[in-house]
């Protein structure tokens, strides 16, 4: 049986996959493994119920899986505040701030409407290692708690929770941003009742686009996997730059004033170079996954910074940055994780802090963004293939030998099976576009051909 838990969480089609029952079902266990241990009568040894931040993005699923988890919980003796919508970087943080036991966020990210997902947080607001998220799923199966009477859990709302975050992230900003103009592009969701706010009382002058959810226009054609229309916008309102969030706001790619994008190996990029300037980047090392550009660690070494590479996961650069503790770390898709202010990815907190550096520096985002010279990087993701048996097929791994003996010093190969779907990656990137273009396809071919379903 397949690990129900991927790279970030429990995710797949609403009511199809992720169902009331699952959802459910997720939170009772969740009770028992992440919740205080209890006694033969039902009550818990402290004395206390536990209690649990939930929140959600605003996709129309997530009103029922809410209720579902929320039912869960309480039904488990768990007290839960109700965090209603908000980005998950701020559930993270409020599970930290108020000392929660553990927390819930209902996204996919940047998945269409049409999916959801859950998320646990543990105590502090980080994500739970694998170890734990498989006792969760093992406790799937196990009994249940029942308690009765005042023991069960009640449902509250976190009615101050938004306002406690606005006010986090505004306490991270050392400069203000008068002067400058931004373009905003909240992906119709959980970023679109907060980050206009935080930007615009951080100085900023602020233009918005993607801020209308209606529970099913989440990521349609907008946020950061669509930028041309936050390019458009960004050309069309004369502003200094343009911030992309995803659904849940956990991503944040730019683009500069003249609609070239700037992605979160380029953000990663400026922010070490800033950071270890003021002193602020532990041991002059940036955390990155495998995925990150090749120029990232070629421009971080011109500038005296190591890169420490990690398994494809905001999660996995986490626990790097926590085990060395790291003070920077990230993906090339946006997700940027600053240590000493958040616990896991956050958009906003990125997008804050990149013009806060072009605040500091009086620079634009393509003079900061040029210490990186970006290699072309083609990504062909195969589908209706044996994922099992990617990395014992002797034929692929001859094709990649080829390849990576083709490109030498001045490119890279890899493949690898993807955490969030059903489905190969299959990255090259090369000195050239053409040169990456061409060997990502005979690649994407050799796995089709030797894979298929």
């Amino acid at each position: 049986m397949a690990r129900l838990f991927g790279t970030d969480g429990i995710r797949g089609l609403a009511n199809k996959d992720l169902t009331v029952e699952l959802a459910l079902g997720l939170a009772q266990s969740a009770a028992v493994v992440l919740g205080e241990g209890q006694i033969a009568d039902g009550r818990r040894a402290s004395g206390r119920r536990p209690v649990a931040v939930v929140a959600r993005d605003p996709r129309v699923s997530g009103e029922f899986i809410a209720a579902a988890v929320a039912a869960g919980l309480a039904s488990s003796g768990v007290d839960v505040l109700d965090a209603g919508v908000i980005p998950t970087p701020a559930a993270a943080y409020l599970i930290g701030d108020i000392k929660a036991d553990f927390g819930v966020m209902i996204s996919a990210s940047h998945n269409p409407a049409p999916d959801n997902g859950i998320k646990f947080f543990a105590t502090g607001g980080t994500k739970l290692p694998d170890i734990v998220e498989d006792r969760i799923e093992a406790a799937l199966a196990a009994p249940k708690l029942a308690p009765t009477g005042i023991q069960v859990g009640r449902i509250r709302r976190f009615a101050d929770g938004e306002d406690r975050y606005v006010v986090h992230l505004l306490s991270t900003m050392r400069e203000r941003l008068d002067g400058l103009h931004v373009v905003l592009d909240c992906a119709h969701g959980a970023a679109a009742g907060i980050s206009p706010e935080v930007f615009t009382d951080a100085g900023a002058t602020v233009t918005v686009i993607g801020a209308d959810p209606n529970g099913t226009n989440i990521n349609d054609g907008v946020g950061s996997t669509y930028l041309d229309g936050l390019s458009a916008a960004v050309l069309e309102h004369g502003a200094h730059l343009g911030i992309a969030h995803d659904g849940d706001a956990d991503r944040c790619l730019a683009v500069d004033a003249e609609g070239n994008v700037v992605d979160g190996d380029q953000i990663m990029a400026i922010l070490a170079v800033s950071f270890k300037k003021r002193g602020l980047l532990k041991d002059d090392t940036l955390v990155a996954t495998v995925m990150s550009n090749i120029g990232l660690g070629k421009a971080m070494a011109d500038h005296g910074i190591s890169v420490l590479q990690t398994k494809v996961g905001d999660r996995y650069v986490l626990e790097t940055l926590n085990e060395r503790g790291l003070t920077l770390g990230g993906e090339q898709s946006g997700h940027v994780i600053m240590s000493d202010y958040a616990t896991t990815g956050d958009g906003i907190l990125t997008g804050l802090q990149l013009m806060g550096e072009m605040a500091r520096s009086g620079k634009s985002l393509a003079e900061l963004a040029s210490i990186m010279t970006v290699y072309p990087q083609v990504m062909i993701n195969v589908k209706g293939v044996n994922l099992a048996g990617l990395a014992s097929d002797p034929v692929i791994a001859a094709a990649v030998g080829a390849a990576e003996a083709e490109l030498g010093t001045s490119g890279r190969v890899l493949l690898r099976p993807s955490g969030t779907e059903p489905l190969v990656r299959v990255m090259v990137e090369a000195s050239d576009q053409e040169t990456a273009d061409r060997i990502a396809r005979e690649l994407a071919a050799v796995v089709l051909e030797q894979l298929a379903l």
